[in-house]
């Protein structure tokens, strides 16, 4: 894939990014050499490559899915201005 000058000033537009004539002949080389490496990437072989988010193995740390109310209840509420059972009390707005 390679990237023309109409193109650099069309991504600079889109971005918002004010680019001089040679700003945008500049940035159209290096577009170019950045997508020559990605096309590089894609020729490696990686049949059997495990994926992999870190370099040194390790487990997810996971939880129990467990849903509760978590067992602060009474510390929610105890600023509260007025509570009743672990429930906010608030003047009624509508009638």
């Amino acid at each position: 894939m390679s990237v023309d000058l109409a193109t650099v000033k069309r991504v600079a537009r889109l971005a918002r990014i004010a680019v001089t004539e040679e700003e945008a002949e500049r940035m159209t080389g290096e577009l170019n050499g950045i997508l020559g490496f990605v096309e590089q990437l894609s020729e490696v072989n990686v049949d059997g490559v495990e994926p992999m988010t870190s370099v040194t193995p390790m487990e997810m740390k996971k939880r129990a899915d467990v849903v509760d109310d978590g067992g602060k209840a009474d510390d929610i509420v105890a600023n509260a201005p007025a509570s009743d059972r672990n429930y906010f009390l608030v003047p009624k707005v509508v009638e």
